[in-house]
């Protein structure tokens, strides 16, 4: 059971995309001390064995669990993936999650309201709390806060109304940032990409990757990150 000061932490999952927001709230709610996170909740394409949406190899998710001293919590889905049936799934985990004793959940969004509805609608009732540890911070300043801090991260995935293909598996850093198109979020809040994270303060150690091919699909371009 986690402790502070001798007295025992409320349990607490990460919700996990392999990206720096999720990274990011882990290292700010570690920081903070108040929960005592004991899992990484993440939904994985069990079709295509990837992180959903991130288009993540689960292999690279799990070396990094590893790296963040972790276990994975893995809902898994089918390709393509019907709302009720990702809500269903979820449900699982949720009570699965509760019977452990977990009482929150912690997210790492920025400021998009609905987003942040929707989880509180899922949850209410379960008897487990959600937690945003980075809602409403400054998205530009939270870019150079998490570059600051050493956070080593590629984008995985672009929008394609929103991005070209070209910045599929860029390094997310200051140099990315100043060549995004005006108007695009710096942390990607509104879609215009996702990252996997290498290296961080949230990490034990830095996980070696190397950028593959880029794919189009559906509307977006995924970069293949592969092991190192």
């Amino acid at each position: 059971m986690p402790t502070r000061n001798g007295r025992a932490l409320p349990k607490a999952l990460i919700a996990w995309s392999s990206g720096k927001d999720s990274a990011w709230a882990l290292h700010e709610a570690r920081a903070a001390g108040e929960y005592g996170i004991v899992g990484a909740l993440t939904t994985v394409t069990d079709s295509f064995g990837r992180v959903s949406m991130h288009g993540v190899r689960e292999e690279l998710l799990m070396a990094q669990l590893d790296a963040a001293g972790l276990p994975a919590v893995v809902v898994r889905i089918p390709y393509p993936c019907p709302n009720e049936v990702y809500e269903q799934e979820m449900a699982k985990a949720v009570g699965d999650a509760k019977a452990r004793v977990v009482t929150h959940i912690i997210f790492g969004d920025l400021y998009l309201e609905d987003i942040r509805a929707y989880r509180e609608k899922n949850l209410a009732g379960s008897g487990i709390t959600p937690v945003f540890p980075l809602w409403l911070k400054p998205t530009a300043r939270l870019a150079r806060d998490m570059i600051d801090g050493g956070v080593e991260a590629h984008l995985a995935v672009v929008d394609l109304k929103k991005l070209p293909a070209a910045f599929a598996g860029r390094r997310f850093d200051a140099r990315l940032i100043g060549a995004l198109p005006a108007g695009s979020d710096p942390c990607g809040e509104n879609g215009e990409f996702h990252t996997f994270v290498s290296a961080g303060p949230m990490l034990a150690y830095k996980i070696p990757i190397l950028v593959g091919e880029t794919v189009l699909r559906d509307g977006f371009a995924f970069a293949d990150l592969v092991p190192g």
